[in-house]
């Protein structure tokens, strides 16, 4: 599976757009921090990612602190990194940070639907 990247606020827009037929999932990445690396590569590992269960973004916020911000404005979800949020319907529906985000839970989340 790849990452489709937030790197304009055209791609925030698709994102939300896409949320109205399907869950999407936000991956907010400090390129900076070796915490987010780790946790970056665990869920890259994970099954959910693997088996493309659900479109993933991915959110440089080093590079894009403006579109962070607004993605954090849009979903009152305040931030932090590694973050990541799913989204349904525009509804945030999942959002952990660091070591509590859980590819499992997010599975689990959207097989329920």
């Amino acid at each position: 599976m790849s990452w489709k990247n937030i790197s304009e606020p055209t791609h925030w827009q698709e994102l939300l757009s896409a949320s109205q037929t399907a869950p999407q999932l936000v991956f907010k990445h400090s390129t900076r921090c070796s915490i987010s690396s780790m946790v970056l590569n665990r869920f890259e590992s994970s099954a959910l990612f693997q088996h493309n269960a659900i479109d993933s973004w991915y959110l440089d916020l080093i590079a894009f602190r403006d579109l962070s911000n607004l993605v954090a404005t849009d979903t009152q979800v305040w931030h932090e990194s590694p973050q990541c949020i799913v989204i349904d319907k525009n509804n945030v529906i999942y959002a952990e940070s660091h070591g509590s985000i859980d590819a499992n839970a997010i599975e689990k989340l959207i097989l329920d639907k």
